[in-house]
């Protein structure tokens, strides 16, 4: 097992094809999980799980003492089916380990309800309500993808229940929702931005790219991501030669490439859906070109990235949340756990699975500081404390943003069938040099 609660230190780049520099929680109490509980009988969940025991600098230690045990019930919904279906059991498997570590760590019992949202917001707010009217429910966990945790915040904010969502990097609703309940255990639009400049000054200044490409989906959030990039990008120096819209759940991606190179894009941003990421590089191979950085926030962040690509999908770069790698605040323990539980040839963790326990972690640190279930003694705490998590260390802004600055957005590179850490560096042998650049189709 790779050492995990090392320190920081200075990671360099690995120039070019073949490079190297890589290898490759516990018992489950009062945890129901998929329709338990009195919630009308409608089906679609799963059970099992682990827990994590962490006994290092994670925080979750202790229990919420004061003498209230009354049990916490969590409302939840994944996509185990429809188009972000690949991402379904990564976050459940997740939520599972930490409930399993707060059911052992709390002085009450934990349970979470969690349904299949079908991908679909409608669904979505469907299943949360169904939940919520046989329950009593005192705090809602989101899904996948800005659609899907917008949908779980505003139902969360007509309820007055604290909402914890991931996968969700869209900081505009934050301030114009007038959120009171929702917070976001995970790096931001800006952060990304930080994080790709991050990646970049990797590679020595001489032999760095200058030509930057943004394929911005038709949405609020691919307009906020392009803008952040070409904000914190040009201030660093870079050209954005190329920023063009595209439709979301578009299928044919050739005029961007043909754009991309006649604009001789070096660097090549985006956050399309994980279907659209797969398809574009498909139809890149297709027509012979490459960037030489490519990085897909989000649309390369499911294990079916590699599934469905394979060695083509190879050097391309990703914003999950977590990436194998990482170091302290559990997750030593989060990788026992998760090799404990489920039966799996894997080397490494999925990527999601890491993002989703972080959530866990807010939600336990924040029910021990408040001493109570009460919803609104936990959404002051969430608002107050500082939490430590396998992302890292962080509090939240009043309009539930982590607080700027306080969180660096792990890069994930796909290499030899797996996500690995390549920005921030850490002396975990998870994490790998930057691969750069990509090599063309002709030489991989």
């Amino acid at each position: 097992m790779a050492r995990d609660d090392t320190s920081i230190r200075r990671r360099r780049y690995l120039k070019g094809a073949g490079a190297t520099g890589t290898l490759a929680i516990t018992g489950l109490a009062g945890c129901t999980l998929g329709g338990g509980g009195d919630d009308g009988g409608d089906s679609g969940g799963d059970s099992g799980g682990d827990s994590g025991g962490d006994s290092d600098s994670s925080g979750d230690s202790g229990g919420d003492s004061g003498g209230d045990a009354t049990p916490l019930t969590i409302a939840g919904t994944v996509p185990d089916s429809g188009s972000f279906s690949s991402l379904g059991e990564d976050l459940r498997r997740g939520y599972e380990l930490g409930v399993a570590r707060m059911n052992e760590e709390l002085d009450r019992e934990v349970e979470l309800i969690l349904r299949d949202d079908e991908s679909d917001a409608q669904t979505l707010r469907e299943q949360l309500q169904a939940i919520v009217s046989n329950n009593d429910v005192n705090m809602i966990w989101g899904s996948f993808s800005s659609l899907l945790v917008t949908a779980g915040s505003a139902f969360a904010e007509n309820q007055g229940l604290p909402f914890l969502g991931i996968a969700f990097a869209y900081e505009e609703p934050h301030r114009n929702d007038n959120y009171e309940w929702t917070f976001a255990p995970f790096p931001k639009s800006r952060d990304v931005a930080r994080s790709t400049l991050g990646t970049l000054e990797l590679i020595p200044e001489e032999e760095r790219p200058t030509n930057v490409g943004i394929w911005e989906p038709n949405s609020g959030w691919g307009a906020e991501q392009a803008q952040y990039w070409e904000d914190v990008l040009g201030e660093a120096g870079y050209d954005v030669v190329m920023r063009e819209v595209f439709e979301l759940g578009s299928s044919d991606f050739s005029t961007l490439i043909s754009q991309a190179e006649s604009n001789e894009v070096e660097v090549l941003l985006s956050n399309p859906t994980p279907p659209g990421g797969i398809t574009a590089v498909n139809q890149m191979r297709d027509n012979n070109w490459a960037p030489q950085m490519l990085k897909f926030v989000r649309g390369a962040d499911p294990s079916a990235w590699w599934s469905a690509l394979g060695e083509d999908g190879a050097y391309a770069l990703m914003c999950p949340g977590w990436v194998p790698g990482l170091t302290g605040n559990g997750n030593a323990e989060l990788r026992e756990a998760f090799f404990n539980e489920y039966d799996t040839d894997a080397e490494f963790m999925p990527a999601n699975v890491g993002g989703s326990y972080n959530l866990t972690q807010v939600a336990q640190q924040a029910v021990e500081a408040a001493g109570s279930v009460d919803p609104t003694a936990v959404r002051d705490a969430l608002r107050s404390e500082e939490f430590e998590t396998v992302i890292g260390t962080f509090s939240f802004e009043e309009n539930g943003l982590p607080a700027e600055g306080e969180l660096t957005a792990p890069t994930g590179q796909w290499w030899e069938g797996a996500q690995r850490l390549a920005y921030p560096d850490t002396d975990s042998e998870q994490a790998i040099d930057f691969q750069y650049p990509i090599p063309p189709w002709s030489e991989r």
